[in-house]
């Protein structure tokens, strides 16, 4: 949850083995206590170090010819990437972004192995490591908790429904992943990354700045090469953000396309899980892989004869030419590098072919913000309390109410930097059967949709519109929380609509996105126009960790 209105709403052989022995008996243990929130830094981390990893910024499709191949086994994979964790996530730069280690990684590892030697691929993501974002439930031997210590038990009864896909497509599960406590919707001046489980997250790039929220972990650590790619939950911003800020490739689906089962929420209407990678076609190959209608979330039946189970086919890196795309200038100016980088991207877009409508702004941006807080408010005590009752007696607490006073009475672990208002706000809420729900959701519709995104796409018989993601990282402060500059997120959370972020460039140091938008069910459009822009830009480039950093002026150039 990422919010804008009150305040801002993740080498050897024998090394791999012995990492992967020493993390895997660690896995159940919580890893992390509130008081570690910024772990020290070694005096020999003040400088990047050369960043020397096998698998760094290889690709889905080139560890799968890899394995195909043979010159590649999965469990040599997933082994290289638990000793990746080892000395970049517990050691070295310290980014704590995996928050528990799968126990069972190298085992499952290993039977994909025995199933490719068999003649059995299950498909692009056979034997593929993936780490996923700790509020998504997992029927294994790690926890589900959402970084609250309140939620720390038995694990989930039951798979997430995109976790069965996951397992059924062969991937690895290789851990979860820390998270803004309860997806950033537990107080109105938290600090993303903070969980009271795993502590703070680092930034890949500049450890002392913000990874933004609430898939933080997923971000950093996809970003820092700790697995082949990753998965998110996004209310309001909480996939677009952090991958735009940790140089990574973003994709909100369409509210419905993947399933929330097994997903500890905050909205019926606006959440939804996503995928998070380093290029668009590994986003495009684990999209396909998860969607399909779930009778456990009746939101998924609108995606019947609208989702595909292979978005590769979309990866165009012509699919610019002639491609109309709208430029929102009232969903810029956070920063003037961002605006300056965005600038040079979108004479990118017009080299490519694209043709430019500029402006095309969308009229109804930040009108409907009041709304979006009360309907998310209404939905945050009806979903936990309908997931919690689901849970039963796995954890020790069973409604909203519970946490709330288990979060009081383990102040000094929970609470230690920022309270719990909005979650206390949402506690008064009635049911969602009261006029002052029902009001604000159809507000929320009207003004994102129908006057919203879909009056200026079809306006100007648009393809997409584009906007800079984000501003740059912030310092992370504890003390005072996020000193976010703002987003774009917004208007497709509300809608329910679909969002891509692509690396466009940097602020010094640190990376920046630019957001392509489009209509409901669009993903295959928006995949098109995002590989194309990213083909024709190439403005990833791997972190360097580095401790911290000068930010030139304006001057100096941005």
């Amino acid at each position: 949850m990422t919010k804008r209105m009150d305040r801002r709403g993740f080498v050897a052989s024998s090394l791999a083995t012995a990492a992967a022995t020493t993390l895997g008996t660690m896995a159940t243990v919580v890893p992390v206590h509130a008081a570690a929130a910024l772990p020290p830094r070694p005096p020999e981390d003040d400088t990047a170090a050369p960043d020397v990893f096998a698998y760094a910024e290889v690709g889905v499709a080139e560890l799968q010819s890899r394995m195909t191949k043979g010159t590649l086994t999965s469990r040599a994979l997933t082994a290289a990437y638990l000793a990746r964790i080892a000395a970049v996530d517990r050691a070295g730069p310290t980014l704590g972004s995996v928050i528990e280690l799968n126990p069972d990684a190298l085992t499952i590892a290993a039977q994909r192995d025995a199933e490719r030697r068999a003649g059995k691929v299950r498909g692009p993501l056979h034997g593929i490591p993936v780490l996923i974002k700790d509020n998504i439930d997992t029927a294994d031997r790690m926890q589900t908790t959402a970084g609250s210590l309140a939620m720390v038990g038995q694990p989930a009864p039951r798979d997430a429904f995109i976790v069965e896909r996951l397992r059924a497509a062969g991937a690895v599960l290789l851990g979860k992943t820390n998270l803004s406590e309860w997806a950033n919707f537990r107080s109105t001046r938290s600090t993303s990354g903070w969980s009271g489980r795993g502590g703070q997250t680092r930034h890949p790039y500049v450890t002392d700045r913000n990874p933004c929220g609430s898939s933080s972990g997923t971000g950093s650590a996809i970003s820092a090469n700790l697995a082949a790619i990753g998965i998110g939950t996004e209310t309001d911003g909480s996939i677009i953000c952090p991958s735009s800020i940790c140089g990574l490739v973003g994709l909100k689906p369409t509210v419905g396309l993947w399933s929330r089962s097994g997903i500890i929420p905050i909205s019926s209407t606006q959440d939804t899980a996503g995928p998070m990678g380093r290029r668009v076609a590994d986003v495009a190959a684990l999209l396909g892989a998860l969607t399909g209608v779930d009778s456990r979330d009746r939101a998924t039946a609108a995606s019947a004869g609208k989702s595909a189970t292979d978005y590769t086919t979309f990866l165009d890196a012509k699919a610019l030419q002639g491609a109309r795309i709208g430029v929102a200038r009232n969903m810029a100016g956070f920063h003037p590098g961002a605006d300056a980088a965005f600038e040079r991207g979108l004479e990118a877009l017009r080299r490519a072919g694209a043709i430019i409508v500029d402006p095309a702004n969308v009229p109804t941006v930040g009108k409907y913000d009041e709304a979006e807080l009360t309907v998310l408010l209404y939905e945050f005590k009806a979903g936990v309390n309908a997931y919690l009752a689901e849970r039963g007696g796995t954890v020790s607490v069973r409604t909203m109410d519970e946490v709330i006073a288990y979060n009081r009475a383990h102040a000094d672990t929970e609470m230690p930097f920022f309270g719990q208002e909005q979650m206390e706000r949402a506690q008064t809420m009635g049911s969602l059967d009261e006029a002052a729900y029902r009001e604000a959701l159809e507000t929320c519709r009207r003004l994102s949709r129908d006057e919203g995104l879909d009056a200026i796409l079809t306006e100007h018989s648009l393809d997409a519109i584009v906007a800079p993601s984000n501003g740059p990282s912030w310092p992370t402060d504890l003390l005072n929380g996020d000193r976010y500059t703002g987003g774009n997120s917004s208007v497709a959370a509300v809608s329910g609509y679909p969002s891509i972020t692509v690396p466009m460039g940097f602020v010094g140091p640190l990376p920046l996105g630019m957001s392509f938008i489009g209509r409901a069910w669009s993903e295959g459009r928006l995949i098109g126009l995002a590989y194309a822009f990213e083909q024709a830009t190439t403005a990833r480039r791997a972190p360097q960790f580095l401790a911290t950093a000068p930010i030139p002026a304006p001057a100096r150039g941005w």
